[in-house]
């Protein structure tokens, strides 16, 4: 079932289907420019990287992200007819699928404010329902959400930590679930074995973290 994920490192994600989307691109090797659709789910550096944007677009790339960061996508050059801007509770369609906007932000932590309007994306395509949880806590809406695959985060400190994301997955019970947002910025590569012994085996836990870059930026 998760055959069409990869995971660069960190958030940025690569998903095979009808066409080519990613998440997050960030710390993108060479200039692939390959992405039909680029997701982004919120302003931080290690999620919203123009660099990174430059060396995976292609010259028709749709871009979906946050209404509230129609600042940024301007300033970083982004065009305005090739952007889809999207508040939580929306839909829209690109590169022949759904893609359904739900709010990601922290409880109890200041880095991911509600109020931001920062997200995550339910990806229809291939079959499947694709939770990419960006940054985000056990919310009411994220826990209410059904899907297929679950890319859930689990560093901790900025998201979940390792054993709360497990907790959300066996409440949710996806079909299978993708941790990411660990490994780089924060959480070592050992986080993958606490989240899938918290899991217990009772949903498929998928480890597509090939690469880490520790970086000392925030």
């Amino acid at each position: 079932m998760t055959e069409m994920i990869s995971v660069n490192e960190h958030s940025s994600v690569l998903i095979r289907a009808e066409k080519l989307f990613r998440a997050d691109p960030f710390h993108i090797k060479g200039t692939p420019r390959d992405a039909d659709v680029i997701l982004i789910t919120h302003s931080h550096y290690d999620h919203f990287s123009p660099e990174d944007i430059s060396r995976a677009a292609k010259k028709d790339t749709v871009f979906i992200a946050p209404r509230s960061m129609a600042g940024e996508l301007a300033g970083a050059g982004i065009p305005k007819e090739r952007t889809m801007l999207i508040s939580a509770g929306e839909t829209v369609s690109a590169g022949g699928a759904e893609i359904e906007a739900v709010p990601a932000y922290n409880i109890g932590k200041p880095f991911h404010p509600r109020e931001n309007g920062w997200l995550g994306y339910i990806l229809n395509a291939g079959g499947k329902r694709i939770y990419i949880m960006g940054d985000s806590d056990a919310t009411p809406e994220a826990g209410a959400v059904k899907c297929d695959i679950l890319m859930i985060p689990i560093g901790g400190r900025f998201t979940m930590d390792a054993a709360e994301a497990a907790a959300l997955t066996l409440k949710m019970m996806p079909g299978s679930v993708i941790p990411i947002h660990y490994g780089t910025v924060v959480g070592g590569a050992g986080a993958f074995d606490v989240f899938e012994k918290a899991l217990g085996g009772k949903v498929p836990a998928v480890k597509k973290l090939f690469r880490q870059h520790r970086t000392t930026r925030g």
